[in-house]
């Protein structure tokens, strides 16, 4: 269970209709295979004792006796097994016919959970054979344990807490009102359903976004374990299709085959979503069904999107930048609006970020119908500028439509050196600066000139790392990029590219595109960028996965480490992820500082740092703990 790992598995088998002892004998084997494979927790099909179309033979004293008898031997022969099994079975109670699954757990049982929506239309005529478990809430004796007997109840890990599972079967999930809704309400981490629903033309679908839509709108893990093939084929097919996801992504899914999957849940990150969701309210009336998994270490079978930021699918990543760069332009166009501005100045350097900026910009004037010419675009050469970041920058601006300027501020930095004492010779943290900060005090002076806004460019990734100059480009007077990831920002003005096909300026966004990032701050060698921001501070899509999971999931250091070598294996090692996430670290902590007083712009994802609504996070806050964490001292 080490860092909230749990591995999960549903299944079914080829079913003997009526046959308990052999549906029996397949259950064990099932259960031991799981164990095998390290799943903690298996789901079998709804009703697999027994068959779940067995009709009216649900009646049969023999079927129900029988069914008992081997429950007991179920129970006896995975007394070994750290296996948190769920299965199938009728039980009759008082004069009523219910519909149940039954936990065990080491040779115990733990708990009998009747089906509270059971139906009676179309193909289904449950309500002929089964009662309602709603109104149940008891003590039933059953293979020599006395065990609860109700909906209400949920099944708790002592040695991992954040294990909390709940049950509901099949229509429970297709109610209105579904069980597991209160259940999760109630501290349920992990719903299982043993099922059995029937294979319709477009059901698959449905049945499909059903649980993925559950498991999103309750922040949960689900396994849904459907019958099989095994079934009666008398009026309807069962496919044996079964779905595990979490919090709406699909994890594992098979169809029309018998056996088990499997998939790797991380139930602390459930925990952890839970926690920031202020509209999770509690419920109170469930009872806490107590037992004990060991601790077990997985070598995880789970995949991590080393991009989080980017759908990795074409189409998607498409309609992403779609919405992305609508966001950014519909944001600035009601900024401009509400400013009565009329007039918007950025600094163009021939990178990524200005050019995104600068092509927001455009598009927000377009639709205001504002003329391009008011948007004053200036590039600012000095030290560190190469030909060809100026010669894009200029080819940019010109195939905008706006106003260019070129404002060659060395001259001023090097009086500002004399006025502060700085030899030019020195090319340290202060050469840089003195660049970045009289950048903006141009922009900011020219825009006080024509009555506009200073439009930042720094980007989400920066944000974080707080890479940037302290009132330099950290200031403006609305940052379009603030939100955008530096993984991001390549694939939008990528985008943006193809909506020029065929004209100059798509050919000047490649070559933008293809620049390496770089402030320009250090003097150029031989014409070619000396200083790459990536050689300094990290590989960018490193620090974007750092950021997505530590902003949104809060894992702990190791538990990054490990995720992020799943995500990038094969790509670097050990040493190398360690020693970025230690940089990312320290940097994400003393930079809070430019953070605090970043200006608006506006969010565009789930992960953001605005001070006023994303992260509220002291300046001053100490990252001793994250880092004896990550090298093991804490």
């Amino acid at each position: 269970m080490k860092d909230g790992f749990i591995r999960v598995a549903c299944g079914s088998f080829p079913m003997k209709l009526a046959n308990v002892p052999a549906n029996a004998d397949q259950i064990i084997a099932l259960a031991k295979e799981a164990s095998e494979a390290h799943a903690q927790v298996l789901v079998l099909s709804e009703l697999c004792l027994t068959g779940y179309t067995i009709e009216d033979l649900f009646f049969q004293r023999r079927v129900l006796n029988e069914a008992k008898s081997q429950l007991l031997r179920i129970v006896e022969e995975t007394e070994d097994l750290d296996l948190f099994l769920t299965i199938g079975m009728p039980i009759d109670y008082h004069n009523q016919l219910y519909n149940c699954a039954v936990m065990l757990h080491r040779g115990e049982i733990l708990g009998v959970v009747p089906k509270i929506n059971v139906p009676n239309y179309h193909e289904f005529y449950e309500a002929r054979h089964f009662a309602s478990g709603r109104d149940v809430d008891t003590f039933i004796e059953i293979a020599d344990q006395e065990v609860p007997f109700t909906p209400y109840q949920i099944f708790e890990d002592v040695n991992h807490p954040w294990i909390k599972i709940g049950v509901e079967i099949c229509e429970d999930v297709w109610a209105a009102d579904t069980p597991s809704t209160h259940l999760c309400l109630a501290g349920a981490t992990l719903i299982v359903n043993p099922s059995a629903s029937n294979d319709l033309t477009g059901k698959a679908d449905y049945r499909r976004l059903l649980i993925s839509a559950t498991s999103a709108r309750l922040v949960c893990g689900y396994a849904y374990a459907n019958a099989g093939l095994g079934e009666s084929t008398t009026d309807v097919v069962f496919s044996g299709h079964h779905i595990i996801a979490e919090n709406g992504t699909h994890l594992a899914e098979t169809e029309y085959t018998d056996g088990l999957i499997y998939a790797d849940m991380d139930l602390q990150k459930i925990q952890s979503e839970r926690l920031e969701m202020t509209t999770y309210t509690n419920e109170e009336d469930y009872d806490t069904v107590l037992f004990a998994f060991d601790d077990c270490d997985l070598e995880l079978n789970r995949y991590y999107d080393p991009h989080p930021f980017v759908p990795s699918a074409k189409e998607a990543r498409i309609a992403r930048c779609e919405e992305v760069f609508r966001i950014q332009t519909q944001a600035l166009m009601q900024r401009l609006v509400a400013s009565h501005s009329t007039k918007a100045v950025v600094g163009i350097s021939g990178g990524l970020d200005s050019t995104l900026a600068l092509l927001v910009v455009t598009r927000a004037f377009m639709n205001l119908g504002y003329p391009a010419e008011d948007i004053i675009a200036i590039t600012m050469p000095c030290f560190g500028t190469t030909s060809r970041t100026k010669n894009n920058a200029l080819t940019l601006m010109e195939e905008l439509g706006v106003t260019s300027k070129t404002i060659d501020i060395g001259e001023a930095v090097m009086k500002h050196f004399a006025d502060i004492g700085h030899d030019p010779d020195v090319h340290d943290v202060t050469y840089e600066n003195c660049q970045a900060r009289e950048r903006t005090q141009v922009l900011m002076d020219i825009a006080n000139q024509v009555g506009g806004l200073v439009i930042g460019t720094g980007d989400l990734s920066e944000v974080a790392l707080g890479w940037s100059t302290y009132n330099g480009d950290h200031m403006s007077m609305y940052g379009v990029n603030c939100s955008v990831p530096k993984t991001l920002v390549r694939y939008l003005v990528d985008y943006v590219s193809s909506l020029y096909q065929g004209e100059v300026l798509e050919a000047t966004l490649q070559d933008i595109l293809h620049t390496p990032v770089s402030p320009e701050l250090l003097p150029a060698q031989d014409n070619e960028i000396v200083q790459k921001t990536e050689d300094i501070v990290g590989p960018y899509e490193l620090h974007d996965f750092f950021l997505y999971h530590h902003a949104r999931f809060h894992h702990e250091p190791l538990k990054m480490l490990r995720i992020a070598e799943i995500a990038y294996q094969g790509v670097y090692d050990h040493e190398t992820i360690k020693k970025w996430l230690t940089l990312f670290y320290r940097r994400f902590f003393t930079q809070q500082f430019k953070r605090s007083c970043i200006p608006d712009g506006p969010k565009v994802g789930t992960v953001a740092l605005s001070p006023r609504g994303d992260l509220r996070m002291p300046s001053d806050a100490d990252v001793t703990m994250w880092l004896n964490a990550l090298n093991g001292t804490d």
